[in-house]
């Protein structure tokens, strides 16, 4: 058997809480000690071998078909279900990421845009001068009401009026790193009803599931050719084999885009207009751009704008919604970086240590977008939405929503930050958000 490198010493529960806890703190003591690669192991049996270095993440992204990564996805399987994209691997995972496609890419996006603006508006519109509001919750607001009405095809009725604080309250559930550890210890999973957080988080669920069970049915039944929203495009969706996709796949595929997509853009947007109101000289320079454009541009015109973007990148490197790529196991014996690892290693790809290389990106604390029109950076040097076969399949959209959201409210509102203050991360469920959210207040409209 090959030796794992760098073996953390503590106990596999100590290393347990802290990866809950302080998962970037956690990274940067182990790397510093240990450099680009190290192994933690948060349960009794298996290690993660954590690597930084560019070379060797492009070693593993373009082996990808040596690795599973489904089966290293097991911890988000309460949430998503078990026919997720996130949890498949081989032929299963290729035929469903084909018909999911579609929807994310092309023109489809050009069809999204103008709701997006649309949504975007209604939301701000209900600020007043002089009152704060919590960023993220505002950017929580615009991003699912996204995935109802762009992806569910749900903006009104019934149905639209359920769903809507029943996802925001089960989403919630995770808002804290005590609350998270659910996902990450099976001992605290269990299911008595209403008394325990598990037990409201799954009859929370089930009731989510029995609503998009009676769209999904009403929709068959009614025909949704015409329509645009992803949710009819994935029902009219055909394998190689004439299949479409069952009422179960249907519904945890839309539950996964639910957890990828709305708390990750919300929580990056809530980074963006954190940023963009410390730093005065970033705002100007965005606020120029957007009124080079002139009066109502086309929100496709918007996106092409190349400050606006690199905002965007900026924030999404200082600030990785997760901490870790999804893990990848070795199916076979394999090579990184000069060294034989065993079939069955688990290697953890960081996002954020490759992101806060000085190598890469000098002054790597500080917010500096220009670095994004200064050069091009690789798919291992730069990864927010992940890589190799596993990339984010609604990156496309992601970054459309994050452009057309700070552009129409900034070109529209003058906002300031209550409190000129650093803002701590804080686990929330998987993913990593601002403490407090960013309270804003808007001092006028421009």
């Amino acid at each position: 058997m090959s030796q794992l490198p760098n073996c953390i010493t503590s106990p596999h529960w100590w290393q347990l809480i802290n990866w809950i806890a302080d998962p970037l703190g956690f990274q940067d003591k182990y790397s510093r000690m240990y450099g680009d690669m190290f192994t933690m192991r948060l349960n009794k049996v298996s290690g993660y071998v954590v690597i930084s270095n560019p070379q060797a993440i492009q070693e593993i992204f373009s082996q990808d078909s040596k690795f599973e990564m489904g089966r290293g996805n097991y911890l988000a399987e309460p949430l998503v279900g078990r026919n997720s994209l996130m949890l498949l691997d081989g032929d299963r995972h290729r035929r469903e990421r084909k018909l999911l496609m579609p929807p994310f890419h092309g023109e489809r996006l050009q069809t999204y845009a103008e709701q997006i603006c649309q949504i975007t508006q209604q939301v701000a519109s209900q600020w007043q001068v002089g009152q704060s509001f919590v960023a993220r919750t505002a950017m929580q607001k615009i991003s699912l009401e996204v995935i109802l009405q762009i992806v569910f095809g749900l903006s009104e009725g019934e149905r639209y009026e359920q769903l809507k604080p029943l996802l925001t309250s089960w989403i919630n559930l995770l808002d804290s790193p005590l609350r998270s550890s659910m996902l990450f210890m099976k001992v605290l999973q269990q299911d008595w009803g209403k008394w325990t957080p598990w037990g409201q988080m799954k009859q929370q669920q089930r009731q989510v599931h029995q609503l998009l069970q009676s769209e999904i049915e009403e929709r068959r039944t009614q025909g949704s050719e015409a329509r645009t929203d992803v949710l009819s495009l994935m029902m009219a969706a055909r394998d190689e084999q004439g299949q479409a996709m069952t009422d179960e796949e249907l519904k945890d595929e839309l539950l996964t885009i639910l957890f990828a997509g709305h708390e990750t853009t919300a929580t990056t947007l809530a980074w963006a207009f954190y940023q963009i109101h410390q730093r005065p000289e970033v705002r100007e320079k965005l606020l120029a751009e957007l009124d080079s454009l002139g009066e109502n541009p086309a929100p496709m015109e918007i996106s092409q704008l190349s400050y606006l973007s690199a905002i965007c990148q900026e924030t999404l490197r200082m600030y990785p919604v997760l901490p870790v790529i999804f893990p990848r196991i070795a199916k076979s014996p394999v090579k990184v970086a000069g060294q034989m690892f065993d079939a069955g290693t688990t290697f953890m790809l960081t996002i954020y240590l490759v992101h806060y290389r000085e190598d890469l990106y000098p002054n790597a604390h500080h917010f500096e977008p220009e670095r994004f029109l200064k050069r091009q950076y690789s798919a291992a040097e730069y990864f927010p939405f992940g890589g190799g076969s596993r990339r984010c399949l609604g990156y496309a959209l992601a970054l459309l929503e994050m452009k057309l959201v700070l552009a129409t409210v900034l070109s529209q509102y003058r906002l300031a930050l209550v409190e000129d203050k650093p803002v701590k991360l804080q686990r929330r469920g998987f993913t990593l958000a601002p403490q407090g959210g960013v309270p804003m207040i808007m001092t006028g409209k421009r």
